[in-house]
C-alpha cells in the first residue's frame, strides 16, 4: 500500500506532512507514534531527500531492530540508505570514523554489568568518593557528562572530586583496554564541541529520535549538536521514561523541550489505538499521582470499550504460579488466549521461572527472557558467582590477554575482591610496561616477586590450570565445563547454546552469549507465552498481560542511600515502569500478588516483609494498586477467582 492510502489517521499523518523544521511528538502508549514516523521517512524520500541524509535513532537495541524492520516494510528502495540504529551505535561509528578512539588511546572493549563492580571497587583506594553507592552515582553521571542534576548542562566536571574521579576511571580505562557503553555519548559531545568545524555536524539534513524521553542531558545536547543544521523531530512520552535512576535519563527534556527550541510545532497523539477504556482509565489514574508532568491525559478510541481486568492475590509464590499457569492454560484450551499474544510480566525472574516450568511441565509452550539476569550474582562469594565464574573463564578462553576478564577472575571469592593486592600488580605493570598476565607468569615461574599478591598469584595459578584442561577437551566437552548440565546457574547459557547447535567454536560461543544477554531478542510473532521483566516489555504489545509479584519492594523496588528528592524521583519512575506495564494489554490485564515470601529469598530480591514465622514473612500488596482508581475492581483471594 502507498504510504498515503487508507484512513485519514488525523496527527499521525501530520507527522508526515508537516513542514516545520522542528517537532516535538508526545505519544502516549499505543498512539500509533511508529506509524507516524515511517509516514514522515516516507514522505522525505518521496520528495526527493537523499536516504544517507536521514538518521534514525532511537535509545535500545531492540527499538532500534523493530524501527529497521518497519522501514523495510515501507518496500521503497530507497530505505537501506537511510542511517538507522541507536544513539550508542551511531555514537562508535563517529568516535572511529573521526578517529577519536585512535587519537586517545581508548579501546572499544565495552564492560559488563558485573565487570563494572571490579571497577568501582578498585577505585574505593583513592580518597573522597564515597560508598559503593556513591561511587556507582559518580560513574553514572560520568555516562551522563556530569549533568547529575535536571538544571544542569552536560560537560564536563566542576566539582574537584569529580574530577579527580573521572582521571582515576580513564586511568583504569587505559589500563584494562576498555571503556564504558556509557561513555561513547560524552565522548562524541566532547569531541563535536570541541571541533566546530568538523564534517559530522553536517552529515544530516533529517534527524528523527524515537524513545526521546530514555535520553540523558548529554544524548539529548548531542542530539540538538547533529541535528543543528537540518530538521529536527523527536517522538516520546514523559509517562514512559523509565531509566532516571538507571542511567540519570531526562524526562523533562521532552515535556520542557520547547523551551530550548524556539518555533517548535507540536503534534500530540493521545489517543490510544491499542488499550480498552477500562486500562485507559486506570493508567490515568495511577500516572496522575505524579507531580512532575505535565498532566497530559490518555484518550481511548470510542470502539475500544471495557478490558477484561482482574486483581487476585495468593497466598504464595508457588500458589501464584501454579493459578497463573492454569487460568492461561484453561483459556488457551478454550481458544480465548493465544499462546504467542499472552504476555507474563514479573517483577525478578523467581516469579517467571515458576510460571514458565508449570506451563512447559503441562505441555504449554513458554519461553522467559531474563537472559540479562544470567549474569546476576555476589562476586565476593565464590558460591554465588558461579555465572560469572564460568563466562570469565570462557572470555580468557578465547581473548587470553583480555585484562578486565583477568581482572575479575583474580577478584572472584574474596570479600575484598582482592583490590589491594590487585593495586600492587597494577602498579608494577604500569611502572614496567608489561601486562598482567605477563607479570603473573614471570611470577609463576619465580622470576618476579611482588609482594603481598599471594592471593591473586593462587587464582591465576588455578586459571593456568582451568585454561589446560578446557584446552584438551572437545567441543562439546568444553561447553560442559563452562556450564555443566546439572547446574542451575548454567540453565540460561545452555537456553541460549541449544537455541543455535551450529556454532562448533568458543568464540562463537562467546559472541552469542554476549549478545544474547546485551542485546536480547524479543520476538513478536511467537506461537508460545513470553514471560520477561517489566521493563523488558517496552515496545511490546500483547492481548493478554499478566503482572506477577505486585508487591511492595518490588513494585516499587526499594534503593538505598537517596535523599528524600531523589526518593521521590525513583518513586515517580517506578509508577512510570508500572505505567509502561499496564498499558502494553489490549484485551485482558490481570495483576497479581502474594501475601508471604520465603525470607531468604524476600531478602535476595529485595522484597519488603514483616511478621510472619521463621520460615516466612508476610507482604503487601504494591501501594501503586491502591492508585488505579475506583474504576479498577476489588482484590479477591486466587481460590475465589472465577474466569
Amino acid at each position: 500500500m502507498h504510504w498515503h492510502e487508507g484512513i485519514d489517521d488525523g496527527p499521525v499523518l501530520n507527522i508526515a506532512s508537516s513542514p516545520a523544521a522542528t517537532i516535538r511528538v508526545q505519544a502516549g502508549p499505543g498512539t500509533g507514534k511508529s506509524l507516524g514516523l515511517m509516514r514522515r521517512i516516507a514522505r522525505l524520500l518521496e520528495e526527493g531527500i537523499r536516504p544517507d541524509k536521514i538518521l534514525l535513532v532511537t535509545f535500545t537495541r531492540v527499538s532500534a531492530r523493530d524501527l529497521e524492520k518497519e522501514l523495510m516494510e515501507l518496500a521503497h528502495p530507497e530505505v537501506v540508505g537511510i542511517r538507522k540504529g541507536t544513539l550508542h551505535s551511531f555514537c562508535l561509528s563517529l568516535l572511529n570514523q573521526a578517529n577519536v578512539l585512535a587519537f586517545t588511546a581508548r579501546i572499544p572493549r565495552p564492560l559488563l554489568s558485573f565487570e563494572e563492580r571490579f571497577l568501582l571497587e578498585d577505585l574505593r583506594l583513592y580518597d573522597g568518593f564515597g560508598t559503593y553507592y556513591e561511587r556507582r552515582r559518580r560513574l553514572k553521571a560520568f555516562e551522563a557528562a556530569w549533568a547529575k542534576l535536571h538544571n544542569q548542562e552536560p560537560g564536563w566536571p566542576q566539582d574537584a572530586v569529580d574530577r579527580r574521579f573521572q582521571g582515576n576511571l580513564n586511568e583504569w580505562f587505559q589500563f584494562h583496554r576498555s571503556i564504558l557503553i556509557g561513555e561513547l555519548v560524552p565522548l562524541a559531545l566532547s569531541y563535536l564541541r570541541l571541533n566546530p568545524s568538523c564534517p559530522e555536524l553536517n552529515l544530516f539534513d533529517h534527524v528523527l529520535v524515537d524513545e526521546y524521553q530514555d535520553l540523558n542531558r548529554a544524548e539529548q545536547a548531542l542530539i540538538d549538536s547533529i541535528s543543528s543544521h537540518g530538521n529536527l523531530i523527536i517522538v516520546g512520552d514523559e509517562d514512559q521514561s523509565i531509566y532516571e535512576n538507571f542511567r540519570y535519563a531526562h524526562p523533562e527534556g521532552i515535556s520542557k523541550f520547547d523551551e530550548a527550541h524556539e518555533g517548535t510545532v507540536d503534534i500530540p497523539l493521545d489517543t490510544s489505538r491499542r488499550c480498552p477504556s477500562g486500562i485507559v482509565e486506570i493508567a490515568n489514574s495511577l500516572i496522575q499521582n505524579n507531580l512532575r508532568r505535565t498532566g497530559r491525559v490518555l484518550e481511548h478510541l470510542s470502539e475500544n470499550v471495557g478490558g477484561d481486568i482482574h486483581l487476585i492475590q495468593w497466598g504464595s509464590m508457588h500458589e501464584e504460579a501454579e493459578g497463573i499457569a492454569t487460568y492461561i492454560i484453561s483459556k488457551i484450551d478454550s481458544n480465548e488466549f493465544d499462546p504467542g499474544k499472552t504476555l507474563v510480566l514479573c517483577p525478578r525472574r523467581q516469579f517467571g521461572y515458576l510460571i514458565r516450568d508449570i506451563l512447559r511441565n503441562r505441555g504449554y509452550s513458554a519461553h522467559s527472557f531474563f537472559h540479562e539476569e544470567a549474569l546476576d550474582g555476589n562476586p565476593k562469594v565464590i558460591n554465588e558467582c558461579s555465572a560469572q565464574e564460568a563466562f570469565t573463564l570462557l572470555n580468557l578462553s578465547v581473548n587470553h590477554d583480555d585484562r578486565v576478564s583477568l581482572r575479575c577472575w583474580l577478584g572472584f571469592g574474596s570479600r575484598s575482591l582482592r583490590v589491594s593486592e590487585y593495586e600492587r600488580l597494577r602498579e608494577y605493570c604500569s611502572n614496567q610496561n608489561r601486562s598482567p598476565r605477563d607479570a603473573l607468569d614471570l611470577i609463576l615461574n619465580n622470576e618476579l616477586t611482588i609482594q603481598y599478591t599471594t592471593g591473586i598469584v593462587q587464582r591465576y595459578r588455578e586459571l593456568q590450570q582451568r585454561l589446560d584442561a578446557i584446552s584438551g577437551l572437545s567441543f562439546s566437552e568444553k561447553l560442559d565445563y563452562l556450564f555443566p548440565s546439572d547446574e542451575e546457574w548454567a540453565a540460561p547459557f545452555r537456553l541460549i547454546i541449544d537455541e543455535y547447535q551450529n556454532n562448533q567454536d568458543l568464540s562463537e560461543v562467546l559472541e552469542l552469549i554476549r549478545t544474547s544477554i546485551i542485546q536480547p531478542e524479543l520476538p513478536r510473532d511467537v506461537p508460545y507465552v513470553r514471560i520477561m521483566s517489566l521493563h523488558k516489555s517496552k515496545g511490546l504489545n500483547a492481548d493478554h498481560v499478566i503482572v506477577c509479584g505486585c508487591i511492595e519492594g518490588l513494585l516499587p523496588s526499594r534503593q538505598s542511600g537517596l535523599s528524600f528528592e531523589e526518593m521521590q524521583r525513583y518513586i515517580e519512575e517506578q509508577r512510570r515502569l508500572f505505567y509502561v506495564a499496564i498499558t502494553r494489554a489490549k484485551r485482558t490485564l490481570v495483576m497479581s500478588s502474594v501475601s508471604s515470601l520465603p525470607r531468604e529469598l524476600a531478602h535476595k530480591i529485595g522484597a519488603t516483609i514483616q511478621g510472619g514465622d521463621r520460615h516466612n514473612g508476610n507482604t503487601i500488596t504494591s501501594s501503586f494498586i491502591s492508585e488505579l482508581g475506583a474504576s479498577c475492581p476489588q482484590s479477591i483471594r486466587g481460590q475465589d477467582w472465577e474466569y
